[in-house]
């Protein structure tokens, strides 16, 4: 049996060893306390790339806990990021309560679309307004250049466009063309693994969105090549390749544009713009949709006409 001896508080404090705690504290405290402090010398002594980091200490250790952090964390961070759209939705493009559900609806996703950290940054960032405001200085007196296609991508301001024209649907439908379609104007591929009645969520509209931006966006330079473009021009050209598809402004099928497009004739790509046909017929939201592409060509206004009341359609 092994054999326990103490010292007396004299020789302890003679030699520099630590005073006996039994003395102190009560015997039904002392294994408390040897239990903390053995705790306390593991924290101290645990490697940290061994740590598995959560937002509780030592939860991730836990039997489930892992997952269920998770998902905290997940339902945390969708309702930080749903407020703060709310609140840049209502700074940016000054959302009011009696607007219509799809216009806040479509006001919401498009900052969504052109990502929340370009208003709000991360949370507790500080913005550097001044440094914006240069960058923003130097863009705005680079407009009256025209520049490649392969320099630029879809702007915010025609994502917003694009989300008010197209609307946002979370349920698979039939377009006027017969197409199923979800989302923001997103046709359905096998891929997608949907059909009809089928639901999907914000992020998948979103990453449909960026999806098809970036086909269109490599249509656009197929179809003008080595044609020069102000943003404005190209958004113009992006919406309607997206909208119609790059087979649909083939030589072959749009051969007028191509033939404006490569004599260089601006004015004459303008009037080239115009598609109003689905399914074999005139549709009448195709008609609003292509005078407001005409005008963003032409003037760089992305406004609707319908809602600033200058549209020329009765």
């Amino acid at each position: 049996m092994r054999r326990t001896t103490f010292m007396s508080d004299k020789q302890n404090r003679k030699s520099g060893a630590p005073a006996d705690l039994s003395r102190i504290a009560p015997p039904s405290k002392i294994s408390i306390q040897s239990e903390r402090l053995k705790a306390l010398m593991a924290e101290v002594d645990r490697p940290l790339d061994s740590e598995k980091w959560t937002s509780t200490p030592h939860a991730g250790e836990q039997k489930g806990a892992g997952s269920l952090l998770s998902r905290i964390r997940r339902h945390r961070k969708h309702r930080e990021d749903l407020k703060r759209a709310r609140r840049a939705a209502g700074k940016v493009y000054s959302v009011k309560p009696n607007l219509s559900t799809r216009k806040r609806a479509s006001l919401l996703m498009g900052v969504g679309a052109m990502s929340l950290a370009a208003f709000t940054g991360t949370p507790g960032q500080k913005t550097n307004s001044r440094k914006n405001d240069h960058i923003e200085m130097a863009l705005s007196a680079s407009e009256g250049v025209r520049k490649p296609a392969s320099l630029f991508k879809a702007s915010d301001q025609f994502k917003q466009a694009l989300i008010e024209e197209e609307g946002v649907r979370y349920t698979v439908y039939r377009d006027v063309a017969g197409y199923p379609t979800v989302g923001i104007g997103h046709l359905i591929r096998p891929a997608d693994k949907l059909r009809l009645g089928d639901r999907i969520s914000d992020q998948q509209a979103l990453d449909f969105l960026d999806q098809d931006l970036a086909i269109a966006e490599r249509g656009v330079r197929i179809l003008v090549g080595d044609l020069p473009l102000h943003q404005h021009e190209f958004d113009a050209l992006l919406d309607l390749v997206y909208n119609v598809g790059l087979g649909n402004v083939s030589q072959s099928e749009s051969p007028r544009l191509n033939a404006a497009i490569q004599s260089r004739d601006y004015d004459a790509i303008s009037d080239e713009l115009n598609y109003t046909h689905a399914g074999g017929r005139v549709a009448r939201g195709l008609e609003f949709r292509s005078e407001r592409r005409e005008q963003i060509f032409l003037d760089a206004s992305y406004e609707d006409p319908r809602e600033t009341g200058s549209s020329n359609l009765s």
